[in-house]
């Protein structure tokens, strides 16, 4: 049996300087996440992460919720742990089987005033909060929920050592924004759902680029965190450029060229190949309604471009053509209005799913 990941969600700092939620940080509260497995195992145990924080983080207690029965999370035995800044700790292992599908709920209690908060913001489910130490009792008086996840990196799970991970790796739309929050429709969800066997981790950040750093470092350097450290991996699946094509409008920066994006995707496939993993790129999802500081016709030129090029290049091992498969036929820059959360740049739930069903299962073959 091998420790492989069962769960993944990347994180942020609090102090990049494009933001889509509000910085936060706790003092004397409990926070409450529900954390979606795409696989299981025969036990388990989560992942804490303190990597952008300035100053220790100190972990009072911990518990998680597998059905109804809540469990005490420990540290080397002990309830509580200081996580240095930069740092990460994971619990001691949990002797429950736990299965692809299934839900934990996690608890923390932060006694002490914390610094900014490392976290998920945007991962299409709900944080609650709640004043003192709550992490045992059922259901507090909530002051507080937000869509967002704080110092959670992961859950590992102890599975077969022939168990086949994949990583899905990209921007909001494998993150899940615009799909029903605490509804698990994001696209890898449905494509979890898809298949016979093994499973794919999320590492979808909103607004995350290949090629330059904004919101969370960009694709090409957080591969070998958020990709390669991950046992039994197999397989990546990109689905990265409209962040890139779309946000150096809004922030002023110099526009990325098709050409730059290219040589971006050329150099992630041979980071993959070169350390033995199946790349599947997903063509680059129309983003025309997104407003005109996104949308701009060099934006989306350049992306008709890129998707021509990733249609046809054999750099890598299969492409689903997402672009297809989501655009209305009558404005192929569009996403079809079904399909539209309704911003005109993120998927809804039945996007979602065309977007899981853009990639061929042979193709994966976890």
């Amino acid at each position: 049996m091998i420790w492989t990941a069962g769960f993944r969600t990347a994180v942020i700092s609090p102090y990049e300087r494009l933001q889509f939620s509000e910085p936060r940080s706790f003092a004397d509260q409990t926070v409450r996440q529900v954390l979606h497995l795409a696989g299981g195992g025969d036990a388990f145990r989560v992942r804490l992460t303190n990597r952008y924080g300035r100053t220790p983080l100190t972990i009072g207690a911990a518990t998680v919720v597998v059905g109804d029965r809540p469990v005490a999370l420990t540290f080397d035995g002990a309830a509580r742990r200081v996580i240095p800044a930069g740092g990460e700790a994971v619990t001691d292992p949990v002797s429950t089987p736990v299965a692809a599908g299934a839900d934990l709920v996690v608890s923390l209690y932060l006694p002490e005033r914390t610094d900014l908060a490392t976290h998920s913001h945007k991962p299409a489910e709900l944080t609650r909060i709640a004043d003192g130490n709550q992490v045992t009792t059922p259901q507090p008086a909530w002051t507080e929920q937000v869509e967002a996840r704080f110092y959670i990196s992961g859950v590992d799970v102890l599975a077969p050592p022939d168990t086949a991970v994949g990583v899905a790796f990209g921007d909001s739309w494998f993150e899940g924004v615009g799909t029903t929050t605490s509804a698990n429709r994001r696209s890898v969800d449905v494509l979890n759902r898809r298949l016979k066997r093994g499973w794919v981790v999320n590492q979808g950040i909103a607004g995350n680029r290949l090629l330059r750093d904004t919101v969370g470092e960009h694709g090409l350097a957080r591969f070998d965190r958020d990709v390669l450290s991950i046992p039994a991996v197999t397989h990546v699946l990109v689905h990265f450029g409209i962040n890139d094509l779309g946000l150096p409008g809004m922030l002023g920066e110099p526009p990325v060229t098709a050409g730059d994006l290219v040589a971006g995707f050329r150099a992630l496939a041979d980071r993959a190949h070169g350390a033995g993993l199946k790349i599947l790129a997903a063509t680059i999802g129309p983003f025309a309604g997104a407003g005109p500081e996104i949308s701009t016709p060099e934006g989306l030129a350049a992306r008709r471009e890129v998707n021509e090029w990733i249609r046809t290049t054999d750099t890598f091992d299969a492409v689903f053509d997402v672009a297809r498969a989501v655009a209305n036929p009558h404005a192929l820059d569009h996403i079809h209005p079904a399909l539209d959360s309704g911003d005109g740049m993120h998927l809804n739930d039945r996007g979602a799913e065309a977007m899981a069903g853009a990639l061929n299962l042979d193709d994966l073959a976890l």
